[in-house]
């Protein structure tokens, strides 16, 4: 049986690596086991900061709340609270953009929600 080198399979595997690490320093753009183990890793750290983003945003979003809804008198506690029990659906992303883009409207929501 003849050997099989499979020279046009791994250069095409080699070309795609050394393409996604296109912009890294080093050897991590040039070489392929190098830039394999950059690929790799920097998968990995892409996919685990999609997800702490999320968390990342709903910090934020929570500390934006709490601000304006102690500039209006309320804990934001009390404000999350006085909103579910009002029946007012309306979650942390679009609650601290109100808070952010018009105080007068997030005034209104947290009077409505301390009813």
């Amino acid at each position: 049986m003849a050997r099989v080198k499979g020279g046009y399979t791994t250069r095409r595997r080699h070309k795609k690596v050394l393409k996604l690490t296109k912009g890294q320093w080093d050897t991590r753009h040039k070489l392929f086991r190098r830039a394999n183990e950059a690929m790799m890793k920097s998968l990995w750290y892409s996919y685990r900061d999609r997800r702490q983003r999320r968390r990342d945003l709903r910090r934020l979003w929570i500390s934006r709340i709490n601000a304006a809804s102690r500039q209006n008198g309320v804990k934001y506690s009390q404000l999350i609270h006085g909103l579910k029990q009002n029946n007012i659906e309306l979650d942390r992303k679009i609650l601290a953009d109100i808070a952010v883009r018009d105080p007068h409207t997030f005034g209104k929501i947290v009077e409505a929600a301390t009813k």
